[in-house]
């Protein structure tokens, strides 16, 4: 096993996964019940630190325009005034001004159609401010080059957009409200909770889905990937190869799809957020293919994953190749959602060095804790996930690793987990503490639970194909737990 003092170094010259072994206790082909080499407190703050120098969130020039001057103007001169018109203007001036801040004051204002960030700009909403998009798909063109569910293709813009830009923040305590509801976006999902929702022939998403999957197998250039009927909905805020890039203190809500999709990003803060929408594939926060994130004190009550780390999604994820890695978590409350701190399924890609600590959990719609979804098509390689003092109160599931997700074991890439580790976890009530899947020619291995305390457990656990294990102290049902 190698030293404290090289890992740091490792850490410190790469923040790039490691291949080092957590515990001394793994035996190949079963499981450790012994004690670990657990690291430290110390050692576990100092990783995490190493991650978070890394990210600086933007900052800005003293200079600000607000929207107000703008639409008074508009008013006087047109006899009409349109917001979105006037805040691309009072950005445009601020970029050339060297940078700041365009103020979106209190009241509702209606945005007919995407905003578009441009670089050394802060779209900054104040406290009493709601900024309300419209909901015709027809305002969302033309196409842009976006990302969904892991896959390339010139789509729908997402209601608030950037593309290649650098230095761009959205800020304040007003509210972003994407407007979706029953009667427009979500109904595109197909069938979900309600039964005026079905297999529409033409507006559904699986049809579009459907023929977008066959492009990227195919290897379709990303600006063929063009849909006369495009039910695809977008999502509410998606920065795409940028860098330095702040999310901070808003709230957001009624997303069409996913709520913050920073996709092949450096460099990204999202702090004080609150997200709350309940659609289907309300997504709280998902990073794709981004390096160097940091997720804090935000609190999220979804309708889907209120966390979900991604890279790509099969061919297009393994073309692209490139991982999600070194982001932190903490500090996080999640309420309903699918999952709490999730990977996937959206991982061809990979995921390196996640550090997710200090996060409360808990709803009787929280259907998972920490999750890892995945399965021999999309495969993924995951290295270096922490997991600590994380504290649940109602979950349906507490852990759950999954290779089984939607297609199973249909396809030639097994998912690899090196270095997997759950520790300092307590969870007062669970369905079922673990639900493990692996795959009898990949079994999950490489995961190590230290301090795990499952308070009341309702059902047996379901593990299946699982190898070394490392265990130490985890109770359920004050019952010492061991495989």
């Amino acid at each position: 096993m190698e030293t404290q003092s090289s890992r740091r170094q490792f850490l410190k010259s790469t923040l790039a996964s490691s291949s080092i072994l957590l515990s001394s206790g793994a035996m190949m082909g079963g499981c450790s019940t012994s004690s670990p080499a657990v690291r430290s407190q110390a050692q576990w703050d100092e990783e995490a630190a190493l991650v978070k120098q890394r990210i600086n969130a933007p900052s800005f020039p003293n200079y600000a325009v607000s929207i107000s001057d703008i639409l008074e103007a508009q008013q006087r001169e047109l006899g009409s005034a349109n917001v979105r018109q006037a805040i691309h203007t009072a950005l445009a001036k601020v970029a050339q001004n060297g940078g700041g801040k365009v103020i979106i004051p209190p009241g509702v204002h209606y945005c007919d159609g995407p905003l578009h960030l441009i670089s050394n700009t802060n779209l900054h909403l104040e406290k009493g401010a709601t900024l309300t998009f419209s909901t015709n798909p027809e305002d969302y063109k033309p196409f842009v080059f976006t990302r969904w569910e892991g896959m390339e293709l010139m789509g729908y813009s997402p209601l608030i957009y950037a593309f290649e830009q650098e230095n761009i923040a959205i800020t304040g305590e007003g509210t972003i409200d994407g407007a979706a509801s029953a009667d427009n976006w979500w109904p595109w999902k197909g069938k979900w909770k309600s039964a005026d929702w079905g297999n529409h022939p033409v507006a559904n998403q699986k049809f579009t889905r459907d023929a977008l999957q066959v492009m990227v197998e195919e290897e379709v250039p990303v600006a063929e990937r063009v849909f006369e009927h495009n039910y695809l909905r977008p999502p509410l805020i998606q920065p795409y190869r940028c860098k330095n890039v702040l999310i901070e203190g808003v709230t957001l809500t009624r997303s069409p799809f996913w709520l913050v999709n920073p996709v092949l990003c450096s460099n990204v803060t999202v702090s004080h957020v609150h997200c709350e929408s309940f659609g289907p594939n309300s997504d709280g926060c998902d990073p794709e293919s981004c390096t160097d994130v940091l997720i804090t004190h935000c609190v999220f009550d979804t309708g889907d994953d209120c966390i979900a780390i991604k890279s790509g999604r099969n061919a297009d994820g393994r073309r692209i190749n490139v991982p999600c890695q070194n982001i932190v978590v903490e500090h996080c409350e999640m309420k309903a959602g699918h999952g709490g701190v999730v990977i996937g399924s959206e991982i061809s890609g990979g995921v390196k060095n996640l550090y997710a600590q200090y996060c409360t959990m808990s709803s009787p719609d929280l259907d998972r804790g920490i999750r890892i979804k995945t399965n021999s098509i999309r495969g993924g390689r995951l290295e270096n996930l922490n997991y600590r003092n994380i504290d649940i109160g109602r979950v349906k599931d507490a852990v759950v690793v999954n290779f089984f997700y939607e297609e199973g074991d249909a396809g030639a890439f097994s998912p690899h987990l090196e270095n997997i580790t759950i520790e300092n976890l307590t969870v007062e009530a669970a369905q079922r503490a673990f639900y493990l899947r692996g795959y009898d020619h990949t079994p999950i291995e490489g995961l190590t639970l230290n301090n795990i305390i499952i308070k009341n457990a309702q059902s047996p656990s379901i593990i299946e194909n699982v190898e070394n294990i490392s265990i130490n102290n985890v109770m359920i049902n004050q019952q010492t737990f061991a495989l």
